[in-house]
């Protein structure tokens, strides 16, 4: 056998080629999924190489969806010939925010085709009928194999396909289960082909498992392009969507969402959403101005502390990490001088939000000390600023941009490393003097 044309074994999912056959592929750790073929230089290349300089650029530009947080998260828009994959728990609404791009692409005369491989047509209409999303340009299938989706994309020549969803898409020429790995690996693979080599953008639907991963091989993030997640509580209306990866643009903006009973409506400034609004500053109330992505937000801290007489007292938390707070309560006692080991102590956030950067660990130390010394905090008053296990106050990320925001929000004092060095400085400052003696202290 000549050298051209000498045995070789390919990998089907990334590439990845060997001389001799082995089980599992040396290039992304996958079992049997390496195929014999030739090797040699005897193939031409499909087209020429160029000077990078001679490259256009125009391919890579985004297309807005004319969704504003949507395209926020994406860089801008979608880029022709990419692939996007859109993750979240069940009922989070991917279906519907995608429906949404959908009808938004369809109206502005780009041809769409919605592939749904979980409902059936006539389910699809329905949420479409909702959320307002009906045009002409807008086709439909329900098609749970990977070749009539692919069929259908053949015969409509969409500009955007939608695939709802990725895990429940099979291809029968390969073994297993529809979700399982080979089979995501393989329907993933296919689609990606047919993207780049049609230009068609194409947006997946991808289920996440219990600890909140996409279901599926880890590969398949490595295959598309951008992967894109909603995040938000079911029992509340807001959603959040951030880039996890994105090869056209930044992972730290953030998309804020509610959903509503005519779809996911976008709300560009959420900067209201996390406060209680009464007006009445109580004790255990902090400010604290958190940072998601790009965006500074102020969000409501509220604390609640009664004694405790059992050996071990409540920790209870809603949207602040249970560690963090159990170090902060701990800072609070040796530091300050605050009694919190025998109390219960419970904290959550206001409107749902998660709170997991040491920017907001102030604002949480603040509300539990003025939960336990009863006193309110100043109303006027928004807080910045990591804790440290010393009790110092140490400068968040982005400070300024917070300070900025505070301001506009009307806030006219932010308290931060530079105006409290320390917890105990903080108290001292943040606290409204005591008005009534027959309070605790």
């Amino acid at each position: 056998m000549t050298a051209t044309s000498a045995p070789r074994y390919r990998c089907t999912d990334c590439g990845w080629t060997s001389l001799k056959w082995v089980g599992r592929c040396g290039g992304c750790g996958a079992w049997g999924t390496l195929e014999e073929g030739t090797t040699g230089t005897g193939n031409a290349p499909v087209t020429a190489a160029v000077p990078i300089d001679q490259v256009s650029a125009t391919g890579a530009l985004h297309r807005p969806t004319g969704i504003g947080e949507f395209d926020r998260v994406l860089g801008g828009g979608i880029v022709p010939g990419s692939v996007i994959l859109l993750s979240g728990e069940p009922g989070v609404g991917k279906s519907t925010l995608l429906l949404a791009v959908a009808a938004h692409a369809a109206r502005s005369g780009a041809t769409v085709l919605y592939v749904s491989a979980e409902e059936s047509a006539s389910q699809v209409r329905s949420r479409a009928d909702r959320v307002q999303a009906l045009d002409e340009h807008l086709l439909l299938a329900s098609e749970t194999e990977l070749g009539a989706a692919l069929a259908q994309a053949e015969a409509a020549h969409p500009d955007l396909l939608i695939i709802d969803s990725v895990q429940t898409l099979r291809d029968p020429a390969r073994d297993g289960l529809p979700g399982g790995p080979t089979q995501v690996k393989s329907v993933a693979h296919a689609l990606t082909s047919y993207a780049k080599h049609t230009d068609c953008a194409v947006l997946l639907v991808g289920h996440v498992t219990k600890d909140g991963t996409i279901a599926g091989p880890r590969q398949l993030e490595h295959l598309v392009d951008v992967v894109c997640q909603i995040e938000g509580d079911r029992r509340t209306a807001l959603r959040f969507a951030h880039a996890v990866k994105n090869r056209y643009g930044d992972t730290d903006e953030v998309g804020c969402f509610e959903m509503t009973g005519s779809g996911m409506e976008p709300v560009p400034d959420p900067s209201r959403l996390f406060l209680s609004g009464d007006g009445a500053q109580q004790p255990g109330t902090a400010i604290a101005i958190a940072r998601e992505g790009q965006r500074s937000l102020p969000v409501e801290i509220q604390a609640l502390t009664v004694p405790s007489a059992a050996p071990q007292p409540r920790r209870v938390v809603n949207g602040v990490d249970a560690s963090r707070l159990s170090m902060l309560l701990a800072v609070l006692q040796q530091r300050a001088g605050i009694p919190t080991g025998s109390c219960d102590v419970y904290v959550s956030t206001v409107g749902g939000a998660r709170l997991i950067e040491p920017g907001a660990d102030l604002a949480i130390a603040l509300a539990v000390a003025s939960a336990v010394l009863d006193r309110p905090i100043r109303p006027d008053l928004a807080t910045v600023g990591e804790v440290s296990l010393a009790g110092q106050i140490r400068p968040a990320l982005a400070l300024e941009a917070r300070i900025r925001e505070a301001t506009r929000l009307g806030y006219t004092n932010v308290l931060e490393h530079r105006g409290a060095r320390t917890v105990r400085d903080a108290i001292a400052a943040a606290l409204t003097p005591r008005t009534d003696p027959a309070r605790r202290g």
